[in-house]
């Protein structure tokens, strides 16, 4: 009997909030988008995240806590699950990367990285 297949697969698209951004102020708001995606062969829930939040600046912040926007969603092979957060930084450019702790339906618990991903302030057109 083979080992059960563990795998997740984590991307994300980013938006900068103009709206909720203050330049002047060292405040820039940004949207990301994530998808985790089951391409395993055993169902997963997410436990918790753990992100580390970059500015340009060099200044890091790292954030922990149970599951993502309120919810600890299992995930069944082939499914995906996507939800919608924000960040602050005090820079025009960032980057964010993580993990996830996932709990597979055996009870084998195992991380799933989430790859870097930049934030920025679109290019202003004059």
């Amino acid at each position: 009997m083979s080992e059960p297949h563990y795998e997740v697969r984590v991307s994300s698209t980013t938006q900068y909030i103009e709206e909720q951004s203050d330049p002047e102020a060292g405040r820039y708001v940004f949207a990301y988008t994530i998808t985790i995606e089951n391409t395993g062969a055993i169902a997963a829930q997410l436990l918790s995240r753990r992100w580390l939040i970059a500015d340009a600046g060099g200044k890091v912040q790292e954030v922990q806590g149970a599951g993502v926007v309120g919810e600890q969603p299992v995930i069944e092979p082939g499914a995906s699950y996507q939800y919608t957060s924000a960040a602050m930084l005090e820079t025009p450019v960032g980057s964010m990367r993580g993990s996830y702790e996932m709990l597979a339906s055996d009870g084998v618990r195992f991380d799933a990285d989430i790859p870097v991903f930049t934030l920025s302030v679109p290019r202003l057109l004059h």
